[in-house]
């Protein structure tokens, strides 16, 4: 199989809890993958191991062939990984611009970073509006596209996206879930948690389904939302 990502049997543990037990998946170049499951499944424990931000106990991560378990997650950053993580994690005292810039701190081709720079406030005008704003003052929505903006000036070719939706109103939910499919349209996997299975599942090509820390199903978006026990137990439908 030749994937852009492939995770081979993680395990993460805190303490003798097992969070992620014998997790298996794969993302090719250009995927959009989406991983669902009820809150303490162990979603975001496996983006968190897959990025290096916790090490796992058991298993492998590769990366266009090469294996990333136990390096630092700013190597990991710099090989092609971004993460928008849950709650956003801007910072509020920082302007927007200054934001983006940090996104584009271990690059020293300031004429691509530049044009990158040009190419995000063209993706998210509301930022351009914005960019000398403190984004501690943004919407939440609005730091959203800041988070998204910000991964994207390290010019990944994988994108880690943990629950772009938590807590923004439904017009700006659609709006997030534009610019993700634009970035995806560009080029960039995705590999896209998300607490809305519905949306998730009619984002994405393929999906897992993560249940106490492991794989419960896989399979392409549709089949997997079609599924009666998928439908009852994620999306609120009754079979």
């Amino acid at each position: 199989m030749n994937a852009l990502l492939h995770v081979s049997g993680l395990t993460v543990a805190y303490g003798g809890i097992q969070a992620v037990r014998d997790l298996s998946l794969h993302v090719a170049a250009g995927e959009m993958v989406c991983l669902i499951g009820a809150n303490g499944a162990g979603k975001t424990t496996a983006l968190k191991a897959i990025c290096g931000l916790v090490p796992p106990r058991a298993g492998s991560v590769e990366f266009d062939g090469q294996p990333l378990v136990g390096l630092p997650a700013h190597q990991i950053a710099r090989r092609g990984l971004a993460l928008v993580p849950e709650g956003r994690g801007v910072f509020p005292r920082m302007s927007v611009a200054e934001n983006l810039m940090m996104g584009a701190y271990a690059r020293r081709d300031r004429a691509a970073v530049a044009h990158d720079l040009d190419r995000v406030y063209a993706l998210l005008p509301r930022l351009t509006e914005r960019r000398a704003q403190p984004a501690g003052l943004l919407s939440g929505g609005e730091q959203q596209m800041l988070a998204l903006g910000r991964a994207m000036m390290a010019r990944p070719r994988l994108l880690l996206l943990d629950e772009p939706s938590m807590g923004l109103a439904p017009l700006m939910v659609k709006a997030v879930f534009d610019i993700i499919r634009q970035i995806a349209r560009d080029g960039v996997a995705v590999l896209l948690i998300e607490q809305n299975a519905h949306l998730a599942l009619k984002t994405c090509a393929r999906g897992y389904v993560m249940e106490n820390g492991a794989r419960l199903l896989d399979g392409p978006a549709s089949r997997l939302a079609a599924d009666p026990a998928v439908r009852q137990a994620y999306l609120g439908e009754q079979t």
